[in-house]
Order: structure tokens, then C-alpha cells, then sequence
């Protein structure tokens, strides 16, 4: 399975995720600002990822002592303000950190990012037992998904995508659509991309086609991952995400979100209090580096919010609700 990244000779290497499906480009990582730029420009991404990508960024200035950690934290944590992920997997290395009482700030650093990793490679096997256990043996489905909540983004075998492989593998899944996600394409570029390499059935659609798919009966539910969930379980995810879910009720077909428990905020009362990030206008004046539209004013959210009463269920580790 792809991994986005991986540590070794204590050095921090991502692959470079705004190359795909062109060519498979490693960054190297020595200290805490370059993981941080590898967050903010979506070398790598996806809240899970992101999360153990800022847990490796601390264990990289861990050497350095506690303050050089405290400015690493200040660092990472700015890096994306929509996926709670992030902040969480600080918080908890810098809290290992706290509890150790002077022993090796390097090994307790590097020892709790890792647990961190192997926590979601195991969330994510979980998530996909009971996300295939909503659909009936005896049948296959059509399933649509949005963005990319995979292997890339998570570390382990996806959320969303986990949910599909899983489908998959007991023989239930007759085709995955996935959505291109504009304007970053993440779906065309880089779910296309761990499709094609596990030879999973895939069928790319632009954004607007989903509707029109579900009128023509191709859809049986629809899959997605989360990048924060609120107290009342309101879920920010990739820009599109309420458009499906909106489309998903009007069709009659279910719709569900899969997402580890470290994904739900419950300091964060409703979507209505989500920081939804917002980038740069060339994101969407171009694609790819190619200028397609004139000088014009741009409105670029990275998220939107579904409101809970249109998610039929959240997918986690510990069950579905």
C-alpha cells in the first residue's frame, strides 16, 4: 500500500503529493518549518496525515530541547486551521513530552508520533469492517466519493477510501466513482491515482456529473472522509462535500461519512464555529499551473460543513453512529 510518508535516518520524507500522478517526488525534512511548509502547500494532506506528518515535524526538533518544541509547535499548529487533526496529534506528543520526566526527549517524541501512526493504520482497519458491514452480503455497489480520503491521507488503508478497499476485497463493490475535486483535483489526481494501483473498478466523473448520476440510478451511497467534526456532528470536509450530501438526500441514498475519533471536536459546538480555510485564488484562476481564466475576483474555501441531519452515519473505530 502507498504510504505519504515515512522517517528514517532521522530525517522526514513526504512524498510530494502536488506531483502525483506525474511522478512520485520525495521532500526531505530536517526540522520543524519544512514540515510545515509541506502542510501549508499540501505536499501533504489530509487531516489524519496531517496529523502524524506535525507529530514528526516536534520528534525532528526534539534534539533541540523543550523551547526549540515550543517554537515547533507555534510553527505546525498554523500550518492548516481546518483539520482538528493537527492540533490534536501536538498536543499529544508535546503532552508525552510533559509526563516524562527528564528522560530522552528524542526517544519519548519519536515513541508517541509513532503510536500516533500505528493508532490510525489500526482506526482505519476498523473503520473499514463495520463501513463494509452497512452494506448487505449477496450484492455489489455503485459507491461515490469526493476528494481523497485514502492511504495518502491518512497513513494507514484510508477512511472513506478504507470503507471502498474493504468493500472490495469480500466482493461487494461494483465501481467507485470519484468526483475530480476542483481546483486541486485530489480525486482525479491521487483516489484515481491508489485506485488505479490496486486495481480497484474506478470511474472519474467532473463535479457537476454526480447528480445527474444518481437520477440515472449508478449510485447506491456515497463515502467520504472528514477533516473536523463538531459536538452536534456537523462535519467539515473537502469544498463539495455539502453539495453531495444535499444531492444524496434529494436521491433517497445514504450518506456517510468515515472518520477516526481523533477527527471529532467536542470543544467545538456546531459547524457554524468551524475555521474554514481559505486559499489562494490561483488554486482556482488555473489548473495545474495553466492560466484558464481572466483576472476576475475568486472565492476559494478549502471546506464546506454538512449539517448532521443530512450524514445517515459516522463511521469510527469504535462503531458507527
Amino acid at each position: 500500500m502507498i504510504k505519504p510518508f515515512c522517517f528514517k535516518d532521522d530525517v522526514f520524507l513526504i512524498l510530494d503529493q502536488r506531483r502525483l500522478p506525474g511522478e512520485e517526488v520525495w521532500i526531505e525534512c530536517s526540522n520543524a518549518q519544512d514540515v510545515a511548509q509541506a502542510i501549508r502547500t499540501l505536499a501533504v494532506r489530509g487531516a489524519p496525515a496531517i496529523g502524524i506528518a506535525a507529530a514528526y515535524g516536534l520528534v525532528l526538533e526534539a534534539g533541540s530541547g523543550l523551547d526549540s518544541l515550543q517554537e515547533a509547535f507555534d510553527v505546525l499548529v498554523k500550518a492548516r486551521p481546518t483539520a482538528v487533526n493537527l492540533e490534536w496529534a501536538l498536543r499529544r506528543v508535546m503532552k508525552a513530552l510533559g509526563s516524562s520526566m527528564g528522560s530522552d526527549i528524542y526517544r519519548t517524541a519519536r515513541t508517541e508520533a509513532d503510536a500516533i501512526w500505528q493508532e490510525e493504520v489500526r482506526a482505519n482497519e476498523a473503520m473499514a469492517d463495520f463501513g463494509a458491514g452497512l452494506f448487505a452480503d449477496g450484492k455489489t455497489y455503485n459507491i461515490l466519493t469526493h476528494c481523497n480520503a485514502g492511504s495518502l491521507a491518512t497513513g494507514g488503508m484510508g477512511t472513506a477510501i478504507g470503507v471502498i478497499r474493504r468493500l472490495h476485497e469480500k466482493g461487494k463493490l461494483s465501481m467507485v466513482y470519484m468526483d475530480e475535486t476542483r481546483p486541486l483535483l485530489q480525486g482525479a489526481r491521487i483516489t484515481a491515482y491508489e485506485m488505479k494501483h490496486d486495481n480497484i473498478p474506478c470511474t472519474l466523473i467532473t463535479d457537476n456529473m454526480a447528480g445527474w448520476l444518481m437520477k440515472l440510478g449508478k449510485i447506491d451511497a456515497v463515502i467520504v472522509g472528514a477533516d473536523r467534526v463538531a459536538k452536534n456532528h456537523d462535519a467539515a470536509n473537502k469544498i463539495g462535500t455539502y453539495t453531495l450530501a444535499v444531492l444524496a438526500h434529494a436521491h433517497d441514498l445514504p450518506f456517510y461519512i468515515a472518520a477516526p475519533e481523533s477527527t471529532f471536536d467536542n470543544d467545538t459546538e456546531s459547524g457554524d464555529r468551524i475555521v474554514i480555510e481559505e486559499r489562494s485564488p490561483e488554486e482556482v484562476l488555473g489548473i495545474q499551473g495553466l492560466r484558464v481564466a481572466p483576472d476576475v475576483r475568486v472565492f476559494n474555501p478549502a471546506f464546506d460543513v454538512t449539517p448532521s441531519e443530512l450524514i445517515t452515519s459516522i463511521i469510527t473505530e469504535s462503531g458507527i453512529y
